[in-house]
């Protein structure tokens, strides 16, 4: 798993251009698009470069606008629209082929203190009592080989604790709650913890939303992708220590579903909270 974290933390750091440009490219596998939660991270890791080191990134709003390709690099450009006394705010286009695929604005704040509550975190299970995801879905690929391919070492640690049998999809609450850290030692730089954050963010959110209608991505007659995506930071965490996901879908209806994730250390601090909207249409219904 270490490998595979190294390998993910050196695509997560951009080749750098120029002082405002850089490239990112993705894994070779059998994917037909770029994982979501990798658009993000790069994105975030081009934005961070263009700012003062001091400042933590404290809000993220994007949109993916186009699938991508993971054949193709893709090239990020900043724009560093403001550096004030306590905030810096970019803009981020992801492109290929010269057409935008991604899009994102963030905002960093120089650490201060101020008035501070929370909402408590969840009484759940340890990480320690629960399956790997991908212990599971590599048992799951050998008993149904014809359904399921073995995964490849993951760079990530995620244990659910309720998990819904992927064979069966019976109804179940629009509520997921799991356990995930990174496979391995991550340096001691703030920036890149909140990047594997927001590429781990990217996971079961509009898997939540399914839940209720009994249905996986797995299913025929489903279409599905991330349309946009927010993340808020409340301040520092080690992304290679526990960090429990409760996650939970209010609404779903006009072929979307929305999604709210709150993320709390192992010690019940909440240090970020995760909002997407992602499309669920049914292809019987029509359009692309």
């Amino acid at each position: 798993m270490e490998e595979a974290l190294k390998s993910l933390l050196a695509r997560l750091h951009l080749e750098q251009q120029d002082t405002l440009r850089f490239i990112g490219t993705s894994p070779k596998d059998k994917q037909k698009r770029v994982y979501g939660g990798q658009v993000l991270a790069q994105a975030m890791n081009a934005a961070t470069r263009t700012v003062d080191p001091a400042r933590r990134v404290h809000s993220l709003h994007a949109y993916f606008l186009r699938p991508g390709n993971p054949a193709e690099p893709i090239v990020y450009e900043v724009d560093p629209l403001r550096d004030g006394r306590g905030f810096s705010t970019r803009a981020v286009v992801a492109r290929q082929g010269g057409r935008a695929i991604f899009n994102a604005s963030l905002s960093f704040q120089l650490p201060e203190s101020g008035l501070e509550h929370q909402d408590p975190m969840p009484d759940v299970p340890p990480p320690e009592s629960l399956e790997s995801d991908f212990d599971f879905y590599s048992a799951l690929a050998e008993r149904h080989p014809e359904r399921y391919h073995k995964p490849n070492r993951w760079a990530m640690d995620y244990r659910m604790i309720d998990r819904a049998d992927p064979l069966e999809h019976a109804p179940m609450p629009a509520r997921c709650r799991l356990w995930m850290r990174a496979g391995g030692p991550v340096p001691d730089v703030p920036g890149i913890h909140q990047t594997l954050l927001a590429y781990m963010s990217d996971n079961y959110l509009i898997a939540t939303g399914l839940m209720p209608h009994g249905m996986g991505y797995d299913n025929p007659r489903l279409q599905n992708a991330s349309l946009d995506h927010a993340l808020w930071f409340y301040g520092d965490f080690r992304a290679d220590e526990w960090l429990y996901y409760d996650i939970a879908s209010p609404r779903a209806g006009g072929g979307r579903d929305f999604n709210v994730g709150r993320i709390f250390t192992r010690e019940g601090r909440l240090v970020a909270t995760a909002a997407q909207e992602g499309l669920i249409r049914l292809i019987a219904d029509g359009g692309s």
